[in-house]
């Protein structure tokens, strides 16, 4: 995942006409961007951060080099997320050269059928990640190869790549093992395994609805090959005869995912990864690396090139290597500098504080969090930021109104964590997006399990359901 979140140092608040400035250049100047022009976030993130640094400035009479330090404090909380995507760039090079991702997507094709392919591979996906605690892991050792498998067997890219976003966030948001439900919990005064237990009430019904939408779309038009379609054996073929497509690949990501089970923190776990299929490649595939450690180099820095001679196994498998992450890092540098300037300016604490304000009842509380979850993913563009600061700000609001913390936590994680995903320039939509090869708007409306989980948190609060009462510490503010 990303990067732990900062201090609790924050400035006093301004006003929230002020406030909302640099927010809603960012929204417009993001929605001309990518929706009507097409093109990518970075300038508009830019723009956006100016627009937030003008303001502080001018209007809040901030020194600039406290607004500075504030952006260069952000993009230091990033650097752990893009040594990760710097470290994964490498792994997927390797992984496809060596033949790793070539053989699980051959087992794919022999196990899985078109009817059920979107549910088993969400299925599969959250299994993964709840037995290593790591959406970012789980996609880029199952999800790319499963992404591969769905293109043979006729499925588009955006559904396989929506059920395995699904899948991996499944794990990422209920295993003791991962890093955002060990901080949604702490940071809301609960119990781990009483966070977990009470997730169960939101995320098991959105999960199977989820299941159930990619069991219906399985057996629609959209969905029609098979194992006799020319795609299908046109994939099979050309890995059979590009890789040595031997069990011993399996080496690689048994090692890596053994090590993240054993909580080995994610860098070198991955790296590890990455030996290992260096090692792979130089002894089974010597034909994709000719001039032997000079040819290993030059994939992990640039990438695998497939020349198969399968059209559809080389644009699948041509990819990876450290320069394939450096759009996506310069997109969660914008977006961090962006999210610094906000919080050094106090100005981000003062819309948080705008939708507290409003919440005059328990129901409006537990929805004020799930907006705060959602909205704080655009903003901030960091998973942990989105779950951290709900939950340092809404904590005495919960214990005012006689919530138990674990309603707290659960309403961060069903908001923050599930849709982080879901926001391109979010580190996390930004993640999915270049292991999937697949635009995050373009998985989103398929992402089921992501975009459920906000909704029943919120009807959850409106009704009560599951809304766990305890003795107030102090009455609710007027």
């Amino acid at each position: 995942m990303s990067s732990p979140p900062p201090s609790d140092a924050a400035p006093s608040l301004p006003p929230l006409w002020v406030s909302l400035l640099p927010a809603g250049a960012l929204v417009a100047l993001l929605f001309f961007s990518i929706k009507v022009l097409g093109s990518s976030g970075h300038i508009p993130l830019i723009a956006a951060t100016a627009v937030a640094g003008l303001t502080g400035t001018t209007i809040l009479k901030r020194p600039w080099r406290e607004l500075e330090a504030g952006l260069i404090q952000s993009i230091s909380h990033a650097l752990p997320a893009i040594l990760i995507l710097m470290a994964v760039g490498l792994l997927i090079g390797v992984w496809i050269a060596s033949g790793v991702v070539p053989l699980l997507i051959y087992y794919g094709l022999q196990i899985l059928a078109p009817s059920y392919f979107l549910a088993a591979a969400c299925a599969a996906c959250a299994l993964i990640s709840l037995a290593i605690g790591s959406s970012w892991s789980t996609a880029a050792t199952a999800g790319l190869a499963l992404i591969g498998v769905g293109q043979a067997l006729g499925v588009p890219e955006a559904m396989t790549a929506g059920a395995v976003v699904s899948g991996a966030y499944f794990g990422d948001k209920m295993s003791p093992l991962s890093d955002t439900t060990n901080l949604a919990s702490a940071t809301a005064g609960a119990d781990l395994f009483e966070h977990i237990r009470h997730m169960l009430y939101t995320t098991m019904p959105a999960l199977a609805i989820a299941l159930s939408i990619y069991l219906f779309m399985g057996f629609q038009a959209s969905v029609t090959g098979d194992r006799t379609a020319p795609a299908y054996l046109e994939m099979t073929q050309g890995l059979e005869g590009g890789f040595d497509l031997t069990v011993w690949l399996l080496a690689a990501p048994v090692v890596t995912l053994a090590l993240i089970a054993r909580r080995t923190s994610p860098l070198p776990a991955l790296l590890a990864g990455v030996f290992v299929g260096c090692v792979l490649l130089l002894v089974f595939q010597p034909q994709n690396a000719p001039e032997g450690v000079g040819s290993v180099i030059a994939i992990l820095y640039g990438g695998f090139q497939s020349h198969s001679g399968t059209a559809a196994v080389d644009e699948l498998l041509s990819r990876g290597g450290l320069t394939s992450m450096l759009e996506t890092i310069a997109l969660i540098i914008c977006a961090f500098g962006f999210g610094g300037v906000m919080e050094a300016s106090g100005m981000l604490a003062r819309l948080t504080q705008a939708i507290l304000s409003g919440a005059r009842s328990s129901a409006a509380l537990v929805t004020a969090t799930v907006l705060s979850g959602v909205g704080l993913n655009f903003l901030t563009a960091d998973q942990y930021l989105a779950v951290v600061l709900p939950g340092r700000m809404y904590r005495a609001a919960y214990a005012a109104h006689g919530l138990h913390p674990k309603n707290l936590s659960r309403a961060i994680e069903d908001s923050a964590t599930l849709t982080s995903p879901l926001v391109p320039w979010n580190t996390c939509g930004a993640y999915m997006a270049s292991v999937l090869g697949v635009a995050t708007f373009a998985y989103l409306p398929y992402a089921f399990l992501n975009l459920l989980g906000p909704v029943i948190s919120i009807a959850y609060g409106l009704t009560g359901f599951t809304i766990e009462k305890i003795e107030r510490t102090a009455p609710p503010k007027p």
